[in-house]
Parts: structure tokens; C-alpha cells; sequence
């Protein structure tokens, strides 16, 4: 395989990204959903919402990572969320995803974020490996609680 394209995606990436996205949630166990999945790409360029980067290898599409800024509101700074990581099963284990963080990292640290911070599966031990990896630290300090409305 040959070496990732990686950059910052526009507009124009659209339908290509919506096709990575939605391989992307079923990867995460959910139904596909093509249009919707566009949409919601879409609306997060409309409202300029999100940072996504695409890698290309050949010109094919293989991954793409969103981030979505925020601030901290104790270190007084940007930071950012890494939400959304996804490689392709063809272009796993060649750099692809380990080029997306690096894009994602260095854009952050040219916002001058004081951190980007992610949530990987229990379960999902390369992803746990490549962070790792690349220098991310497990936190210890605090625990994810989630509140979902009734019903869900």
C-alpha cells in the first residue's frame, strides 16, 4: 500500500466522507444509513462544527478523523474532542489511522489547544495500542458517566 494522502477535508469531500461515515456507524453497530449520514456531515460543515481530515491512499478514500473543538473551562483554553476515527479494513495497520492523529494532533496544538481527548471501546485493543502509541495518556482522574433521556 502506498503512502496516505492526508489534509484537512472541504465541501467538495462530502459525498466521499459520507460513505467513510457510514461504514464508520456501522462499524460502531449501528444501522446504515447513507442520506442521514450525509446530512449530519453536511450540517456540522454548514455551521463550521467540526474539523474532519480525510486520507486518500491512491485516490481512494480510506479514513477520516472529526474533531470537535470545545474549551476547558479550568485551564482557560481550547481543547478539542477527537470523536470520530475510522480507517477502511484495506488500509488498517499502514499508517492511515496513525496519520490521521497526526493531522488532528497538529492542528489542535496550531489552535493552541491544551489537549485533545477521545473515548476508545473497552474492547477495542488496537485502538488502545496506537494511542498509546503515539503518546496519549489513559486518564485516571475521572470517570465518563453518560445521561440518556427516558425511554433510551
Amino acid at each position: 500500500m502506498n503512502t496516505p494522502h492526508i489534509r484537512q477535508a472541504v465541501f467538495s469531500d462530502l459525498d466521499e466522507l459520507a460513505d467513510l461515515f457510514n461504514q464508520y456507524r456501522e462499524f460502531q453497530g449501528r444501522t446504515g444509513d447513507l442520506p442521514a449520514a450525509r446530512d449530519f456531515l453536511k450540517a456540522r460543515f454548514d455551521h463550521g462544527e467540526s474539523i474532519i481530515f480525510v486520507a486518500h491512499v491512491n485516490a481512494a478514500p480510506t479514513g477520516f478523523a472529526q474533531l470537535y473543538p470545545s474549551w476547558s473551562s479550568t485551564a482557560l483554553a481550547r481543547v478539542f474532542v477527537l470523536n470520530d476515527l475510522f480507517v477502511v479494513p484495506r488500509g488498517r495497520r499502514t499508517g492511515v489511522a496513525s496519520g490521521l492523529l497526526a493531522a488532528a494532533e497538529h492542528y489542535a496544538w496550531s489552535q493552541g489547544a491544551v489537549r485533545v481527548s477521545l473515548n476508545v471501546g473497552e474492547g477495542n485493543a488496537p485502538g488502545q495500542a496506537l494511542y498509546v502509541a503515539r503518546g496519549w495518556i489513559r486518564g485516571d482522574q475521572f470517570h465518563a458517566y453518560h445521561r440518556l433521556p427516558e425511554g433510551r
